[in-house]
């Protein structure tokens, strides 16, 4: 009997058509990456687990997926290796080890798979794609990188076209602050309640709270971090804490570098109950969101960390980066069908391989196409030209080539322009064709 071909759960595996989509997408945020200046790396899909694991809890442990050789299987030896479940720990360890080779500051971007051991749910992935890009100081780095990140988002997203969306910017040392000057010690607890303040909604949140510190002081700073902004800001600066009010003046500086770098108003936001569970960031955060699909969640995340690379160098290394979603947030698209794609092929051009005769002449079209950059499918088997051309009609390719014996002796292709309802054709001389192609492509 033959095995059931079946695909692990977890994973999103696509047809061509979609993969077409998907790739589309990750060429536009790398080129938005490199528009700002940011270069490539990228890092091994296992690492040894003793660096993987350095700064890892528990719960991380879990759901790793360790590698073990053959080796160490039969000595009983535990696992050395382990893919990388996020690209940020193997950023820390690259930049740790190459620290004398990099220029500083290091301004690096990440397209790669990570794995994590999820349990098998709806949207949830074992395997998917990151796309991430951070700067990288050595001793100090200037909050005006904080501006650029989200500069970088909103031209990537304008240009991805899901439709109106918009960038939070929050401050995490403004969030400590102000739980300082109420008088809330259990930090993480409370800022884990307030993360899920746009899941849940104010009034459940501002219970989980209260049953924490008290209803008036769960009253007083849902009051506050939901209040509108700028207008919050000189209210906070009165409460005299010196966090505090540092974290404001870096959240305004980061709003006004944000719009002096061309992102409007309506697109990026002050959100003070934007919180990032992730306890390394200490200071600016981001979250962005689709107007018209607050049920995605947020589809690009990040913020500013003091220091990258403490579990591996002596040097201080502070950085801030910002992060795409785009395996979840592509299966959501697909599955809500508002990521169609638009084109089936690559190729942009069907030569039809009418008589075998002149197989030859349809190599040497193919030639000439290619080297004029544009892309060729030869068919190389003896169906009937009808089939053939079926064959490119249902692959999306635009235009099919046909040299028969008439076309032949007249010096002359026939282009099928496969696009138009009943297929339209041209007859075009054979030292034309390269430009006449070209032009019905436009």
């Amino acid at each position: 009997m033959p095995v059931q071909p079946r695909t692990p759960q977890g994973v999103l595996e696509l047809l061509p058509s979609q993969q077409l989509a998907f790739q589309r997408m990750l060429d536009t945020i790398r080129r938005g990456f490199e528009r700002f200046g940011f270069l490539p790396i990228e890092t091994p899909a296992f690492e040894l687990t003793d660096v993987l694991l350095t700064k890892s809890g528990g719960e991380t442990e879990k759901q790793v997926y360790f590698v073990q050789s053959t080796g160490s299987l039969e000595a009983g030896k535990p696992p050395e290796l382990a893919l990388r479940f996020d690209l940020t720990v193997p950023l820390a360890r690259y930049v740790a080890e190459h620290e004398a080779q990099l220029n500083f500051p290091f301004r690096r971007y990440q397209i790669q798979r990570v794995y994590r051991g999820e349990r098998a749910q709806k949207g949830r992935f074992r395997e998917f794609y990151q796309c991430d890009v951070d700067v990288i100081g050595k001793d100090t780095l200037s909050i005006a990188y904080d501006s650029e990140l989200p500069a970088l988002i909103h031209g990537i997203f304008v240009e991805l076209a899901f439709g109106k969306f918009t960038i939070c910017v929050n401050n995490r040392k403004l969030l400590r602050g102000l739980l300082d000057a109420l008088g809330i010690e259990t930090h993480d607890d409370v800022l884990h309640e307030i993360d899920r303040l746009r899941k849940i909604g104010r009034g459940k949140v501002e219970e989980s709270v209260a049953a924490i510190v008290g209803a008036e002081r769960a009253k007083a700073l849902l009051d506050t971090l939901t209040s509108p902004w700028p207008g919050v800001a000189a209210e906070l600066r009165a409460k005299g804490n010196a966090t505090l009010t540092e974290g404001v003046d870096e959240l305004e500086r980061v709003h006004q570098g944000t719009l002096a770098l061309g992102v409007p108003a309506s697109q990026i936001q002050v959100d003070l109950s934007i919180v990032r569970g992730l306890d390394y960031y200490t200071g600016t955060v981001y979250e962005t969101f689709l107007d018209e699909h607050p049920e995605y969640g947020s589809i690009c995340s990040g913020g500013r960390y003091d220091n990258l690379a403490g579990h591996y160098t002596k040097s201080k290394l502070p950085g801030v980066g910002i992060s795409i979603g785009v395996t979840r947030l592509l299966s959501q698209m697909l599955e809500a069908e508002k990521a169609a794609p638009a084109k089936r092929s690559i190729a942009q051009v069907g030569v039809v391989n009418f008589d075998p005769a002149f197989a030859a002449e349809y190599a040497a079209i193919a030639r000439e196409l290619r080297a004029a950059a544009l892309n060729v499918d030869v068919y190389g088997g003896t169906a009937k030209p009808g089939k053939q051309l079926q064959y490119f009609d249902r692959g999306g390719i635009p235009l099919a080539l046909i040299l028969a014996k008439r076309e032949h002796d007249a010096g002359v292709v026939k282009i099928k322009d496969l696009r138009a309802a009943e297929g339209t054709e041209h007859d075009v001389p054979r030292g034309e064709l390269v430009a006449r192609v070209r032009e019905l492509l436009r």
